[in-house]
């Protein structure tokens, strides 16, 4: 616990530390990865590259700092963050070397400035934040594992079967290689997925892509030119090959009501779409899906889609845009003239796909008037404001 000391410390030098954020956590990574190499299988470097990880980390902090005076709000906050950990197994024993490398960028970026009092203050505020989060995934996880085919850390699974999406994307059925019952997971979430390239770990997350079913879990992935993970899923493995699953997580999930829902995606977003879909018209609610791909040719679950309509005519307005070719309702892009005609009254939106398209559509769909709070969406990747550049 901080004393008043320490409190009066935080937020006399929180305004300094928020102005070189960004700094401290770009310089945090390479030498977190430089001092402890084996965390590093656990990020994707294509996030570190493009600034991704390092901003996410940065808000969360400074998220932390501006609520932690209000628990609720903070854990509310933190929501995300624990999401993401619990699907990649984080543990205890890793928050320190976190705290660590933290500190040491801080003193690097803001060098003498960091006395010692400040310093200790800062690490006293950190010890707090990870002492939350520890406890906050520990209920995850425990909460998981008691459920019927529930499990705790990493979980072997074969794959079943694959089938090919789209020019792009390949679904994979996982069964458990115990021969034992899945848990169910919330239609929206996503799973830790671990594989071993070159006899080394590399960790992912991907969106569970149909509804549960006891049995076994669907994931869809699509192939990135330099994707280390989705290109050694679509060029290296198949049917009968092995790889291991962490617990579902995520924060995309129905609300609770009966008002329609426009579930809006762009690509690979379709994935959390599709149960989502499912269980909306299992409850007898309205659905606009609307899906743009690039072209036919990257139009993936078209199939799927189309024999969903067929079975609730009437409820499920499909809409289909694409950027090239004549194969769709529409073509070009998602705009708000689009999104007029399609919208019912009270609507509930979800939107996932790129960051461009989710910040036009979530844009368009303010100026149509949908409150934020019916607007949901969510990130492949570290969480970042829609109007991000």
């Amino acid at each position: 616990m901080l004393s008043r000391d320490q409190e009066l410390l935080i937020e006399e030098t929180a305004p300094v530390v928020a102005a070189h954020l960004d700094d401290i956590t770009r310089r945090f990574y390479p030498l977190m990865f430089a001092r402890y190499p084996d965390v590093e299988p656990l990020f994707n470097q294509a996030h570190q590259q493009d600034g991704g990880q390092p901003r996410a980390l940065a808000r969360s902090v400074l998220a932390y700092v501006q609520l932690r005076q209000d628990p609720q709000q903070a854990r509310g906050a933190l929501a995300t963050v624990v999401s993401k950990h619990v699907s990649l197994d984080i543990q205890p024993d890793q928050y320190p070397i976190v705290g660590e490398c933290l500190m040491a960028a801080i003193g690097e970026v803001l060098g003498d400035a960091v006395t010692p009092e400040i310093a200790a203050a800062w690490s006293s505020l950190y010890e707090e934040l990870a002492g939350l989060l520890i406890e906050l995934e520990d209920r995850r996880y425990q909460a998981f594992e008691q459920r019927r085919g529930g499990w705790r850390g990493p979980r072997e699974f074969r794959i079943a079967e694959t089938r090919q999406e789209s020019a792009v994307i390949r679904s994979f059925v996982l069964e458990p290689v115990d021969g034992g019952p899945v848990a169910d997971h919330a239609p929206g979430q996503y799973i830790g997925v671990r594989l071993t390239i070159d006899g080394k770990p590399l960790y992912r997350h991907y969106s569970l892509s149909d509804v549960p079913n006891g049995r076994h879990y669907r994931i869809s992935v699509k192939r990135e030119p330099q994707g280390r993970a989705s290109r050694h899923l679509h060029d290296a493995m198949a049917r009968g090959d092995t790889l291991e699953l962490l617990p579902p997580a995520g924060d995309l999930t129905l609300a609770e009501g009966d008002e329609p829902l426009l579930l809006a995606s762009g690509g690979v977003g379709q994935t959390p779409m599709l149960p989502l879909a499912r269980q909306a018209l299992a409850q007898g609610r309205r659905v606009v899906y609307l899906h743009a791909a690039l072209d036919a040719e990257h139009h993936a679950f078209r199939d799927e889609v189309a024999a969903l309509a067929e079975a609730h005519p009437g409820q499920l307005q499909t809409v289909s845009v694409h950027e090239h070719g004549d194969q769709a309702d529409h073509t070009g892009r998602v705009d708000r003239t689009l999104l007029a005609r399609l919208l019912p009254e009270n609507v509930r939106c979800y939107t996932v796909g790129p960051q461009g398209f989710m910040s036009a559509v979530d844009k368009a769909l303010a100026e149509l008037g949908v409150p934020a709070e019916r607007r949901h969406h969510e990130h492949f990747g570290p969480s970042r404001p829609l109007d991000a550049a």
